[in-house]
């Protein structure tokens, strides 16, 4: 029987997960978790970061071997050592980066990982099975395509035809819609969902998109500290019941409020700008916008757009090809003292590798901007260590970050920690012009809310902030102004007031010259 006819007649297992614990030396990562999901089920797994949820989906799929509890497939005790018998199993897993091979064509990846595939293969008799394979699945794509060529989403959509094709019938999607844009995401969840409601397959979602939970699953299992810490009907449970399950309180820092101001100053202004990235491919351009005073330009866009080579001149850390910035009314030549003295503050992504020095404390991280001042240089050559640690002391209690002290490496930090570590250095002086690119990238609820704040409050303040973020939800909710930057360029601008989500997708994937 060939897969098409499989995935036809036969129905998604039913999976339960009974005390399911898994410990890494001192550290209980999964603690007696039970979990069910029906056949047929869009059951949605939610979680802050460290919650367990990766922990549990790679015992389940024979990644990991957990240390006490069972799995049920059908009601049967199944052993799940490797990945290989999870697939016999029929449960698949979709990651959240993709795993193709570039250089192959759909065929050759979607072939890949069939058990028992010789040295030769009868690509006529397999093209065959293909075709009738693509014809029975709810999105399709041609067979002699290079995935080189594919767009994200229509890789997202390979990943997912490749695990159909091995016969999964029960599929746990890790962040699936990352990196795609809000029509993409909206096309390929929904087409799981029509798969999910005909009784084809079961899919496990884990998504930190509450909005996506909301529109898309019929069940939810919410892990804490590698507990569970609630489950039910997504329709019977609101936005707040399943964020105090994932946070274990009832509110979050609350939004700032907005100050209206009237239009200010800009203060930073780029005119025809043109980067390469690092092998001589223009990267951005001919781009130009201006932030003013007060007001948070947010620029959204999918992933490798040019945002990241955009960020890396205005830090000062890559050089332009054409065009100029100006900071404060005056040509911005990107130095240390000129970020001084214009009060340019940046919190660059993946800030330990871009923003700190992994082998400083955090007190010495903490005054990067202010080590060769007064009081903490004295006669701006001695470096004046007590007051250095005093100074991180009042700002790790200001930015509740969490470490054992100024003297802790800041490489002992979590994610979330070194973001505050640095947003506390950067807004620890009055900053006329703050660039953020990504700045709650892979944080946990609560540390997002308190950073989204401190953008707010800083914009409330009188602070131009450029915002340059792969999550729309973040630019629809902090913005004042959204601008869309596709292949290097700025396509798209509207004012918050006037934003709409699909018309912002739309450009972020489709730019007509």
């Amino acid at each position: 029987m060939n897969m098409v006819s499989q995935l036809a007649v036969e129905a998604p297992p039913s999976v339960s997960i009974k005390g399911l614990t898994k410990r890494f030396g001192a550290l209980t990562a999964l603690d007696d978790v039970a979990m069910e999901i029906r056949p047929g089920a869009f059951h949605a797994l939610l979680g802050e970061n460290g919650a367990g949820k990766s922990t549990l989906v790679k015992c389940l799929m024979g990644t990991y071997r957990a240390d006490a509890g069972h799995v049920l497939i059908d009601g049967q005790e199944a052993s799940i050592a490797s990945p290989r018998d999870a697939q016999r199993l029929g449960l698949g897993m979709v990651y959240q980066h993709f795993t193709l091979v570039s250089s192959m064509t759909v065929a050759e990846n979607l072939v890949q990982g069939e058990a028992g595939l010789g040295a030769i293969i009868d690509w006529p008799a397999r093209r065959e099975r293909l075709t009738a394979f693509m014809a029975d699945m709810p999105f399709r794509l041609e067979l002699d395509r290079q995935v080189s060529t594919l767009s994200a989403g229509e890789k997202q959509k390979l990943e997912i035809l490749k695990q159909l094709h091995l016969g999964s019938r029960f599929l746990v999607l890790d962040e699936p819609t990352s990196v795609l844009t809000p029509d993409e995401a909206d096309q390929i969840l929904g087409l799981m969902h029509q798969l999910t409601d005909a009784g084809r397959i079961s899919v496990v979602l884990i998504s930190h998109k509450l909005r996506e939970v909301e529109a898309y699953a019929d069940e939810v299992t919410v892990l804490r500290q590698g507990r569970l810490a609630g489950r039910g009907q997504v329709g019977s449970l609101d936005r707040s019941d399943m964020v105090r399950m994932m946070v274990g309180e009832d509110q979050l820092a609350a939004s700032a409020p907005r100050v209206t101001h009237d239009a200010g100053e800009a203060l930073l202004s780029v005119r025809g700008l043109s980067v390469e990235d690092d092998k001589g491919v223009p990267a951005v351009r001919d781009l130009t916008l201006d932030v003013r005073s007060g007001e948070i330009v947010g620029i959204a866009g999918v992933s490798g757009n040019g945002q990241t080579e955009f960020v890396e001149v205005l830090a000062g850390q890559r050089a332009e090809t054409g065009g100029h910035i100006e900071a404060g009314g005056r040509r911005y030549g990107k130095t240390r003292a000129e970020m001084r003295a214009l009060g340019i503050k940046l919190l660059p992504e993946a800030p330990l590798d871009n923003a700190c020095v992994r082998g400083m404390s955090v007190a010495e991280n903490l005054s990067l901007r202010t080590y060769d001042t007064e009081p903490m240089a004295r006669g701006g050559i001695w470096l004046n260590r007590a007051e250095m640690r005093k100074r991180a002391a009042g700002l790790i209690a200001r930015f509740h970050i969490k470490t054992q002290g100024p003297d802790a490496a800041i490489e002992t930090l979590s994610g979330g920690n070194v973001q505050r570590t640095v947003l506390a250095r950067e807004l620890s002086e009055k900053a006329r012009i703050l660039i953020v690119q990504n700045p709650c990238f892979g944080l946990d609820l609560k540390a997002v809310a308190e950073i989204r704040r401190q953008i707010v409050d800083a914009r409330n303040e009188g602070t131009a902030v450029l915002l340059i973020s792969e999550d729309l939800d973040e630019i629809l909710e902090l913005a004042d102004r959204i601008l869309v930057m596709s292949d290097g360029r700025i396509v798209y601008e509207t004012p918050r007031s006037e934003a709409d989500l699909q018309e912002i997708g739309h450009h972020m994937a489709h730019h007509e010259e």
